[in-house]
């Protein structure tokens, strides 16, 4: 399966929706239906200044992308680009918005809607371990960056593991072609545009815009355009190699 997200889906799919005692905007970037077994989604989310999203958790692995805004993960200050990845049942935050608010891609390769406070945890949390990973803020390369680079650059910013857990951030030259590790566990990886084109067959997406490729699809060929192309892989675990 490919799946692409993409900002013109996003301005479409831009709706108001309640959580908790707050309204947050969100937005779908892409989409693949409520398939229990993978169905990849991205969805920009808006939260509101000076608002505190409880500690909770999903029933998914997740990525989270911080792009806009400041706030705050429990201890840990949030700005961009900053990156957070949750495992299903693992209970984060408070995720705590900034003055200015606080805009963040959540990332899975199942649809979930929804979240389920820590409070509610006795009833609805499953057994089993608990992922955490962070890191950022990641530099986001200016087009005097790209048009410097002579060869490909790999970054693992989120260190690959056994699980299938891992995010990297590749610069490739102009025009290049790209061509992204996989890792045995993995259900699959996002590729996200932070700087300059990448190319995918008729496609060309741009900064945020994203892509997900799943473990079983031959791999596509990917080329940077012309000036250059900053990118982030984020390999998400299976989660039924924890939870079947």
């Amino acid at each position: 399966m490919i799946r692409l997200g993409t900002r013109t889906n996003g301005e479409l799919r831009r709706r108001t929706i309640p959580v908790l005692d707050d309204s947050y905007f969100k937005a779908e970037w892409m989409e693949s239906g409520v398939d229990p077994a993978l169905s990849p989604t991205v969805a920009l989310i808006e939260q509101p200044p000076n608002s505190v999203l409880v500690p909770h958790f999903h029933r998914q692995n997740q990525f989270q992308l911080f792009v806009d805004g400041s706030g705050s993960i429990g201890a840990s200050a949030l700005s961009p680009l900053s990156i957070h990845y949750a495992g299903a049942y693992t209970g984060y935050g408070p995720l705590v918005a900034g003055p200015e608010g606080i805009k963040y891609f959540t990332m899975r390769s199942v649809c979930e809607t929804g979240l389920v406070p820590i409070s509610e945890a006795r009833e609805k949390m499953l057994r089993g371990p608990k992922r955490h990973a962070q890191c950022g803020p990641i530099h986001i390369a200016s087009d005097v960056d790209l048009g410097a680079l002579k060869k490909m650059q790999t970054e693992a910013v989120i260190p690959l593991a056994d699980d299938g857990l891992g995010t990297e951030v590749i610069h490739v030259p102009g025009s290049a072609t790209l061509l992204p590790q996989r890792l045995a566990a993995s259900a699959g990886f996002f590729l996200v545009v932070l700087a300059g084109t990448l190319i995918y067959a008729d496609a060309q997406l741009g900064a945020l815009e994203s892509l997900f490729v799943s473990a079983d699809e031959i791999m596509p060929a990917f080329v940077a355009g012309k000036r250059g192309l900053q990118v982030l892989v984020l390999h998400l675990p299976r989660k039924e190699s924890v939870y079947p």
